[in-house]
């Protein structure tokens, strides 16, 4: 059994805020950390909430007090936020229990922990990463080591279209300032379907769906929530146009599969993170994308708990596979539809017949063989255009039109009658 010195020891140099208050609330002793919270001491012979400024943060706080009193319960315990007398908020975990011998004789232990620190942590973790990661790294063990589990989830990546080109026509801040309005409305999307955020890739987000937190129905979530970002990139843009910035196209491959999924680096350095080839490959399909699509892979479809509305169906050979990979272009999961698909290109009526010198990319550089073709058609919202070429083109393929100083980037969606659908990614003006 401890003596009275090394309770008072113990109460002396802890770092919580301990109080000893009457059966009226009067404050009967406080320790050096209470005095230091709340300004005050035993001596004054106060009730503890007549220590507290009376400003509208503190009505929870100065409520726990009173309600414990008055009810005379065992124990009571919360966690509310206090204002001091020099304006600095703490977030605090205040707990009273009531001993009693007699009536006239009880008395209540006030033991309060701030928190305030931790919270700030959690708050930085959540900026920096996610909710569900800060929750993984703070609040499990496995958060706390480095090493990972294979798990199956379904992986979205995102990417805006011309993002080279927009990075030329405005200003670094300018740049940012679109770029964290766009990531604000999305990473909201993303949370709605309880998505995590791995990273954010330049204008790109790498977003995995069933991991840390294990969700049964991952891969519905993940195409829900990549139409719904296709469907608010339309106020996005809308703010964008208001403020004189130019509008957004976005991309959106999804795939699933399994992937190693944990902590990655050093003990010193660590990141939440996701390797493996379903990874690779969802980077692969997105790449595939032109501004406005959605394409799910054949994996993720397996997996849906609902009907896909699909416009096309296609396959590709990601690298270092033996053999395709067959994926979909959509127009909506459920009820929820793409609000602007590129399904059907509604062509203008009147017909052109404009020559262009154009050149094949491969990755990101532009080849040095010049072909020509004709803009022969023009869609109503100038997005899509047919090119007729004697140059064989394959779907996908990224090209670069010249036409005086104006480099018109652009890929190929299909083939189409005499010639190839395009659909244009960015203009912009050649360095002369």
């Amino acid at each position: 059994m401890l003596s009275n010195e090394q309770v008072q020891y113990f109460f002396t140099h802890s770092e919580d805020s301990i109080c000893i208050i009457s059966n009226v609330g009067t404050l009967l002793y406080s320790n050096p950390a209470a005095e230091k919270l709340f300004g005050i001491s035993a001596d004054e012979g106060v009730k503890i909430w007549e220590s507290i400024p009376y400003v509208q943060g503190n009505d929870d706080l100065i409520q726990v007090f009173i309600d414990s009193i008055l009810s005379k319960v065992d124990s009571h315990e919360a966690i509310v936020d206090y204002w001091n007398n020099n304006g600095e908020v703490h977030n605090l975990h205040v707990k009273m229990t009531h001993f009693s011998q007699d009536q006239e004789q009880a008395v209540y232990l006030v033991v309060i922990t701030d928190l305030t620190q931790l919270f700030r942590v959690n708050s930085a973790l959540v900026r920096y990463t996610s909710p569900d990661i800060a929750d993984y790294a703070l609040m499990t063990q496995e958060g706390q080591k480095s090493g990972g589990q294979k798990r199956n989830v379904t992986i979205l990546m995102s990417d805006l279209r011309g993002f080279t080109a927009l990075g030329a026509k405005l200003d670094a801040e300018e740049l940012i300032t679109v770029l964290n309005h766009y990531f604000e409305a999305m990473v909201a999307v993303i949370q709605k379907y309880n998505g995590t955020v791995i990273e954010f890739l330049g204008d790109g987000i790498f977003t995995v769906f069933g991991a840390p937190k294990n969700l049964p129905d991952h891969a519905t979530r993940a195409v829900k929530c990549a139409v719904e970002m296709q469907n608010a990139l339309k106020e996005v843009n809308a703010w964008n146009v208001a403020n004189g910035y130019p509008e957004l196209e976005m991309g959106v491959g999804i795939n699933t599969g399994d992937a190693v999924i944990g902590n990655i680096g050093s003990e010193k350095k660590m990141k939440y993170g996701c390797m493996g080839s379903t990874i690779n490959i969802t980077g692969r399909l997105e790449s595939l994308t032109v501004g406005g699509q959605v394409f799910v892979s054949d994996n993720t479809k397996n997996q849906l708990e609902e009907e896909l509305h699909v416009a096309f169906e296609r396959s590709f050979l990601p690298k270092g596979s033996p053999v395709e990979l067959k994926y979909y272009e959509i127009t909506g999961i459920g009820s929820i539809m793409l609000e602007d698909g590129n399904g059907d290109i509604t062509w203008q009526e009147t017909e052109e017949s404009t020559p262009y010198t154009f050149y094949l990319l491969e990755e990101k550089a532009v080849g040095v063989v010049a072909h020509s073709g004709k803009i022969t058609r023009r869609s109503v919202n100038n997005k899509f255009a047919l090119l007729t070429t004697d140059t064989e083109l394959t779907e996908k393929q990224n090209i670069m039109l010249r036409k005086d100083d104006d480099c018109i980037y652009a890929k190929v969606i299909r083939s189409d009658g005499d010639g190839f659908a395009i659909c244009i990614t960015a203009v912009t003006k050649a360095n002369v």
